[in-house]
């Protein structure tokens, strides 16, 4: 009875483990990792859950926790993960923040506000039809140089005419220049007239 209950205790002790991430090969459709548990044992093949909708590659040195299944050593999956080194500190309750071992950051404050740190890096959206920012105040952009490879319109709910159209218009008019005289007479021109 002493063996039997022994084996079990062995089994439940055997059911978590620690350890910290070799290598990680994320070519499949589970990511399988290497990991050192201590100085003699390192298990490879181990697949790592993640939640739906968010994927990571793990660098070297991640601490990770294990669930081994029936306290089988053979058979453990990589169930949390943290790298020291570059997780973020000093979150308020209530705060999300996504971010990469560069430092790269996408963060979610409490008070409301999203803040996205590129961390000198581009800043792409792919593939979009459509994007829309609805801001209550103004859209602030502070560059020393703003490009479009396209048409600009505004007020585009109440007029057609693209900012190409616009400066054609502008560059084609002239000015009535009315009550001419000799001398030294000093006009004011009408306003301009636009070259159809």
């Amino acid at each position: 009875m002493n063996a039997m209950l022994n084996r079990l205790a062995r089994r439940i002790l055997l059911l978590l483990g620690r350890g910290r991430v070799m290598t990680a090969n994320d070519s499949g459709p589970v990511q399988l990792v290497q990991v050192q548990i201590n100085d003699l044992e390192t298990i490879d093949g181990l697949r790592r859950l993640a939640e739906f909708g968010f994927t990571s590659m793990l660098p070297r040195d991640t601490d990770v926790a294990i669930a081994f299944l029936g306290g089988d050593r053979s058979n453990g999956v990589v169930v949390a993960s943290n790298h020291q080194p570059s997780r973020p500190r000093g979150l308020k309750a209530g705060e999300t923040m996504i971010y990469t071992q560069d430092g790269k950051q996408i963060y979610l404050t409490a008070s409301g506000g999203i803040v996205v740190k590129a961390n000198g890096q581009p800043v792409e959206i792919d593939g979009a039809t459509t994007v829309t920012i609805n801001a209550a105040t103004k859209i602030r952009a502070v560059t020393p140089r703003l490009e479009c490879t396209g048409d600009i319109i505004d007020n585009c709910d109440t007029q057609t005419s693209t900012l190409a159209e616009l400066r054609e218009a502008h560059d084609g008019h002239d000015h009535q220049v009315i009550n001419v005289q000799t001398g030294g007479s000093t006009i004011t021109t009408s306003p301009p007239n636009l070259i159809e």
